[in-house]
């Protein structure tokens, strides 16, 4: 598949048909592998996750976190946002997962990590498959890293979820909670300049 057709093409998916073979996320990965690092220290260290009692727990996890986000963030009122909670939990069901290590404060590597995580996702869509990215933060951050056993100098960049997709997942423009910029008008020439776009 075309590079931009990828990028494109590529969405969010919250839901999954069915996961997908252990070769198939081994060529996910090793295309992540493939990005660009800083000083070719290439930081980053992967877990596969088929145990389904760490799945559930790294699920309901992240339904906790999001149960306490502040309604007003997403102009949700406080049962929407329970249910937006909810369906980050089933967005594990039938998924693989795989947890992405990071060094632990270290701002180069952290980088570097994240080119690696677009590189698999678009690997994803090349091949087909569907993929979302599961952030943590404070205890819930910490629940996982030690749920996972990450060890120290080490700590949790993302958990990401790949299968076949069960939908298709937003279109870029009708994103309910963050509506896309306009094209361009996030681009400046020579110095950042408020209100006055090439």
């Amino acid at each position: 598949m075309d590079v931009y057709k990828a990028i494109e093409k590529r969405r969010t998916i919250r839901t999954f048909k069915h996961s997908v073979s252990e070769e198939q996320l081994r060529k996910i990965i090793s295309a992540g592998t493939k990005a660009p690092s800083g000083d070719n220290l290439q930081p980053w260290e992967f877990i596969i996750i088929d145990e389904q009692k760490i799945i559930d727990q790294l699920a309901e996890l992240k339904y906790q976190q999001n149960r306490r986000l502040p309604s007003q963030t997403y102009g949700a009122g406080s049962s929407e946002l329970k249910q937006m909670a909810l369906n980050q939990k089933k967005a594990f069901q039938n998924a693989n997962i795989i947890a992405v290590c990071e060094p632990a404060g270290r701002i180069q590597e952290a980088q570097s990590v994240w080119l690696c995580i677009e590189n698999m996702l678009l690997a994803a869509v090349a091949d087909g498959l569907g993929s979302g990215i599961t952030t943590y933060w404070g205890k819930y951050k910490g629940e996982v890293e030690k749920i996972l056993i990450i060890p120290e100098g080490y700590e949790l960049a993302a958990v990401i979820k790949f299968g076949v997709p069960g939908e298709e997942g937003f279109p870029r423009d009708k994103i309910p909670y963050a509506p896309r910029r306009p094209e361009f008008s996030w681009l400046h020439k020579n110095r950042f300049r408020r209100n006055n776009h090439a």
